[in-house]
């Protein structure tokens, strides 16, 4: 069992202390200070939301390629790129598919790197 805090929570104080600081350190640092609070933020939301990112773009791939869920994530994450590679025209349906699991993929990568741009929506033309 592990004991608390979690290494979650820990990264979200230093991120959180090193933002009050920010202000108050000198400008030769100040910078590389906000770095280091958008990193630690990073790492802290890998942590709490990699895992299940991980678990939903698995069944999501393994879904549109009629795989199994067990299937290794990277070997999954191959076969869109092959086949949008191939020199054949994608099937009806099949390029708005695609687009669908990316897009879900990217919206949980965004939710992790950058909070607040996952939620773009898809502009219609």
């Amino acid at each position: 069992m592990q004991q608390r805090p979690t290494a979650a929570e820990l990264l979200a104080d230093i991120s959180s202390l090193l933002t009050e600081v920010v202000e108050i350190v000198p400008d030769a640092v100040r910078h590389r200070v906000r770095v280091a609070a958008n990193l630690s933020g990073i790492v802290e939301r890998e942590l709490r939301l990699g895992p299940e990112a991980a678990t939903a773009e698995q069944q999501r791939l393994a879904s549109l390629l009629g795989a199994s869920a067990q299937t290794d994530l990277e070997i999954l994450r191959a076969q869109p790129v092959d086949r949008l590679n191939a020199p054949e025209p994608l099937a009806p349906g099949e390029s708005a598919a695609i687009y669908d699991v990316l897009l879900a993929t990217v919206r949980d990568d965004l939710a992790i790197s950058k909070p607040g741009y996952e939620q773009w929506t898809r502009e219609e033309t």
